[in-house]
């Protein structure tokens, strides 16, 4: 019987690690990378990649390779944390914070989980208009409804489920090579853009923070910290080491092939939409522009990935919220019962959202979704850093002083961005509000607060 209090507790420890060779060891920790991996591709970094594509041709890729060289970082700490700790990101904060820290965190963490559904939701029921011609507001339903059928498969054994999300995950990552193909991109202005950092104006910053909140994910921290511990894993140091090792090399190879999958949308989107000055507001309108430019094939291929894209990020976000619920406050519900308000809670303001603006302006909606989850970025980030740097708590594997060094430089990073753009897109007066705000609630919180 798995520890009543540990994290995931259906699928913790169940899946065996066996094998006689390196290789079929790793195959065994195969699967926890790409359920990460598909929050890396979900329609929500179709938007802002869309977006920074039509708008600034290839100027913006460096964006989207630094956020994902981040994200590979974040996500191996991540790893190593739920691994070496036996305890998820969530988990952590609650016990090693004061309970109105933790509150906070969970609270905020719970609006970055709805922008993510709310983008997730939608780039679904898009797909389903495009493929099958089902109104937006059914496909939303429908997407709710066919999430929590596949989490079903759970019962099955948790592999099942992995291998349902590595198959939509190849699905995209073919569809969009298919149209790669195709849009014939300029291979030179494609390395320049990779290798060429800055932001030809404020709307590009804008974008560039909505590419890094879609890229590198709050709720996927969670996430990942979490399922790693699916694995049973010898629990000796030396077993510790080895799990360590293949959970990393699993979420650096799946996140190789998110970038892929990433750098295609913005490659795509310069190729066919940058030389005809067509700016991308809404995800049907590229798939109809990709009709006449590449071909029907292209256009369906894209709907499909889309499809695939909002169908596999939303099962992995679905189960991000269970895990941030039971880990933040140690309550303990049914998995169908969390799935099922987790799923309601993104639906309500995707209908309000449809409705109002009768599906139009899908790109916006969702690249702000994305912004909101890079504000919520720093909020993760981070604990995990200094979770995983303290010796205390992880011991032999606290991250070394240049990882350490390094791990923080991207928190600093991710925060002095988001702190930037805020300083020019609030007024004044709300901005120093804000920030004197939460430094004074959480110094409040951290010296002056004191358990009843």
């Amino acid at each position: 019987m798995p520890d009543p209090q540990a994290s995931l507790t259906e699928v913790f420890r169940s899946v065996p690690v066996t094998g006689a060779t390196p290789w079929r060891r790793f195959l065994a920790f195969v699967g926890p990378g790409y359920l990460v991996s598909v929050g890396y591709m979900d329609p929500g970094n179709w938007a802002t990649d869309l977006a920074g594509g039509s708008k600034y041709g290839y100027a913006l890729l460096w964006v989207i390779l630094a956020a994902n060289l981040m994200a590979m970082l974040l996500q191996a700490l991540c790893a190593k944390l739920g691994l070496v700790t036996g305890k998820d990101l969530a988990q952590a904060c609650r016990d090693y914070y004061p309970k109105p820290i933790a509150i906070v965190l969970w609270f905020l963490c719970e609006i970055a989980i709805i922008a993510c559904e709310l983008a997730e939701v939608i780039g679904s029921a898009v797909a389903l208009n495009l493929l099958f011609g089902i109104p937006l507001v059914w496909g939303v339903l429908i997407t709710a409804a066919d999430v929590l059928l596949l989490l079903g498969l759970m019962k099955f054994g948790f592999r099942k489920l992995e291998a349902v999300v590595i198959t939509m995950v190849a699905t995209i990552a073919g569809c969009f090579l298919l149209q790669i193909i195709k849009a014939q991109p300029n291979w030179g202005q494609v390395g320049h853009g990779l290798v060429t950092p800055g932001f030809p104006d404020q709307e590009a910053l804008l974008i560039s923070l909505g590419i890094l909140g879609a890229t590198v994910m709050p709720h996927n921290l969670y996430l990942h910290s979490s399922i790693v511990q699916s694995r049973a894993h010898d629990q000796t140091p030396e077993g510790l080491k080895q799990a360590v090792k293949w959970s990393t090399l699993d979420v650096i190879i799946a996140l190789a092939a998110a970038f892929f999958v990433n750098a295609a949308i913005l490659v795509v989107a310069a190729a066919v939409f940058y030389p005809k000055n067509m700016a991308v507001e809404e995800l049907q309108q590229a798939h109809e522009l990709l009709k006449p430019a590449l071909g029907g094939a292209a256009a369906t291929a894209f709907a499909l990935a889309l499809l695939c894209s909002g169908q596999s990020s939303t099962i992995t976000g679905t189960l991000a919220g269970q895990i941030v619920m039971e880990g933040f406050l140690n309550i303990r519900v049914k998995p169908w019962v969390r799935r099922l308000v987790t799923r309601l809670i993104a639906i309500v303001p995707a209908l309000i959202l449809i409705s109002a603006t009768g599906g139009k302006k899908t790109v916006e909606m969702l690249t702000w979704s994305q912004v909101i989850l890079s504000m919520q970025l720093s909020f993760a980030t981070f604990p995990l850093v200094l979770f995983t740097n303290s010796r205390e708590k992880m011991g032999e594997f606290a991250n070394s002083r240049f990882w350490g060094t390094v791990a923080l430089a991207v928190c600093i990073a991710i925060a002095g961005l988001n702190v930037y753009f805020l300083q020019g897109a609030l007024p004044p007066l709300v901005f120093w509000g804000l920030t004197i705000g939460f430094a004074g609630f959480f110094a409040w919180a951290k010296w002056a607060y004191r358990k009843v």
